[in-house]
């Protein structure tokens, strides 16, 4: 945890993810993150109209060298990596046999080794995964977690700061784009290319690595440089932002957290996947067979939404997987429920597709709405 005065520790490793098993790191004696450092709303505005860095060292890295690991990793996963190159980025997702979503990670490559950086909880799980598709494949994925941490500058002012830590090209550094990669099953120009997902990379003077991403700017840096990246970016001027700020902007931007806002028959296509995380004209992988009959035969039975939520005190906010009700009925679940420090009490939730855009939803005793936008 950034050692700051007035820092707030999250109880658990996550207190946004009470229901995910604690990582196995932290037996290795890596600590846990701040929830906050005083004032969360305070450091939700910064978030949301400059920049503040955030500790999110508490995500499970996972590192996957090996000269055939993009071709490798294409075959596995739900994203088009075959052309994976240096400085690139994107989003993966594993599926179930029957399309649903059992793991998600972020995606970084710096020419040598491919990054993965998964949920608090989740790194067991998807490296045993990765180690049980291996088979003759000359790739070595490990557990990282203990090696490097994830910091994150949030907000429009993220790529603003990076020069303190003298990363170079940073005006170079594009927004997330989406970039046409053609499916493997058909040549360059054949057939119209589906998109992409690609985020820049840069590296860091520190080792690792600085990610462009839908909120900020990520940084995987070395454990043992934590410190050192911490202080020159607070001797720029960056404040620092608790795990509950980072929440509340991830919510408002409604960016689901697989395993909180999902549950085991979550397909990408319900909580918005399928632009980041899925390719849609790549080769064979498991669970292809549901994205593509739910693309290409009709909407996906659920959807996520952004609820407004009305009547709960600020310390008693629905817990993820809280069934949402129409009518008596149960029509969906509660993911991640948090205060906002403009739009007050807000949630994401997946329902039913068939809900209507004004209905008069529950939460127990809460009355919910969803947001039109």
């Amino acid at each position: 945890m950034i050692d700051i005065a007035g820092a707030v520790a999250v109880e658990s490793i996550d207190e946004a993810s009470r229901d995910q098993p604690e990582p196995a790191h932290a037996a290795a004696g890596v600590r846990g993150v701040a929830a906050h450092y005083g004032d969360p709303l305070r450091e939700q505005r910064i978030l949301d109209t400059e920049v503040g860095l955030v500790d999110r060292s508490h995500r499970g890295i996972i590192a996957v060298p090996g000269e055939e690991r993009a071709s490798w990793l294409h075959t596995i996963t739900s994203q088009h990596l075959a052309t994976l190159a240096a400085n690139d980025g994107t989003e993966l997702l594993v599926l179930s046999p029957h399309g649903h979503v059992e793991q998600h990670a972020m995606v970084a490559e710096d020419g040598e080794t491919t990054w993965l950086d998964t949920e608090p909880g989740a790194t067991a799980g998807l490296l045993a995964y990765l180690e049980k598709m291996r088979f003759f494949s000359k790739v070595e994925p490990r557990d990282a977690t203990a090696e490097r941490a994830l910091l994150s500058l949030v907000g429009p002012a993220a790529t603003d700061v990076l020069g303190v830590l003298g990363v170079l090209g940073v005006t170079g550094m594009a927004a997330p784009d989406l970039i046409a990669v053609p499916g493997p099953k058909f040549a360059a120009g054949a057939v119209p290319p589906r998109a992409s997902v690609r985020y820049d990379v840069r590296p860091l003077p520190t080792g690792g690595w600085a990610r462009r991403g839908p909120l900020g700017v990520d940084l995987l840096v070395p454990r043992a440089a934590m410190e050192q990246v911490v202080a020159e970016l607070r001797g720029a001027g960056v404040p620092v932002a608790g795990l509950w700020a980072y929440e509340a902007i991830r919510v408002a931007a409604r960016r689901p957290r697989v395993g909180v806002d999902t549950d085991h028959r979550t397909i990408p296509a319900e909580v918005d996947l399928i632009g980041p995380a899925v390719h849609l004209d790549k080769g064979c992988y498991r669970g292809q067979e549901t994205v593509a009959r739910v693309h290409n035969m009709g909407r996906p039975p659920r959807r996520l939404v952004l609820l407004h939520l009305d009547g709960i005190t600020t310390d008693q906010p629905p817990t993820a997987g809280t069934p949402v009700t129409l009518d008596g009925r149960t029509v969906g679940f509660v993911g991640t429920a948090v205060l906002h420090h403009e739009l007050g009490q807000i949630a994401l939730a997946v329902l039913k597709r068939n809900v209507p855009e004004d209905a008069a939803l529950r939460i127990g005793e809460t009355a919910a709405a969803i947001d039109p936008a």
